[in-house]
């Protein structure tokens, strides 16, 4: 995970406060939609009785299997969540990782079960929403509905975005890019963060060899691009990695 950008604050974990009478937890993932409709927490009891603490899951725990009865969508509040399936050989594929603020569960709303795996890969807490009565609030609330509709466009995304003919170097480049403004977006250090996920984890997302990840992993660190201390990773030259993913990121 990343370090939040506090002088000599160090959390390896990050996980959500739990907020006060007036103010969302601080990864809330919803807070932003309410705050945008006028509402702020004690004015949206009806929403907080909606939504149940849960965990924590320790690494290896499930929090849904493929085919299970969908009724709600999670909010990660701690840890890193990894989303995956089995095809026909049993062989893994994974399919996204979930960090603080983000949501798991959207791309169950379609079929009313969840299509994939989601399992914890450290220590996870999540904030469940019932999805019924959410979708019944977002239709009180334009604000929330939006948000629903970009978070559900983002998963999507999320899942197209490495599926182009890229190099090795620009799917790694882009990875990492990528999770580092998802961790920046959260407060967390933009560029030096563990990473919770393991080698193969991120191989078999990128749709790559674990040998060929460790070989761009060196190469970038023997460059300057990065220091690499197993899961510990610091980007020391943005841009130049920046540049790398552009033509994944297009921007």
């Amino acid at each position: 995970m990343a370090e939040r950008e506090h002088p000599g604050a160090v959390r390896g974990t990050p996980i959500a406060d739990d907020g006060d009478e007036f103010t969302f937890c601080s990864t809330c993932a919803f807070s932003a939609a309410c705050l945008s409709e006028g509402y702020d927490k004690s004015q949206l009891r009806d929403l907080h009785v909606l939504v149940e603490h849960v965990g924590p899951f320790r690494e290896g725990d499930h929090i849904f299997r493929e085919g299970d009865p969908f009724n709600a969508i999670a909010a990660v509040r701690g840890g890193t969540v990894k989303t995956y399936v089995n095809d026909a050989s049993g062989r893994e594929q994974v399919l996204g990782f979930f960090l603080p603020g983000e949501v798991i569960g959207l791309n169950a709303i379609a079929s009313a079960r969840y299509p994939c795996n989601a399992v914890a890969l450290d220590t996870v807490m999540l904030c469940r929403f019932s999805f019924p009565m959410m979708a019944t609030l977002a239709s009180r609330m334009p604000g929330l509905q939006r948000h629903l509709f970009n978070l559900l466009s983002q998963d999507i995304g999320k899942a197209s975005l490495l599926a182009g003919n890229y190099t090795a170097d620009e799917r790694l480049a882009a990875f990492l890019v990528l999770l580092s403004r998802r961790f920046a977006e959260r407060g967390f250090s933009a560029t030096r963060m563990r990473l919770t996920m393991a080698r193969t984890d991120i191989a078999n997302y990128l749709r790559l060899a674990p040998e060929t990840v460790s070989r761009v992993l060196r190469r970038l660190q023997d460059e300057g691009v990065l220091r690499v201390d197993r899961r510990d990773l610091e980007i020391l030259q943005p841009a130049v990695l920046g540049e790398l993913a552009h033509h994944v990121l297009r921007d």
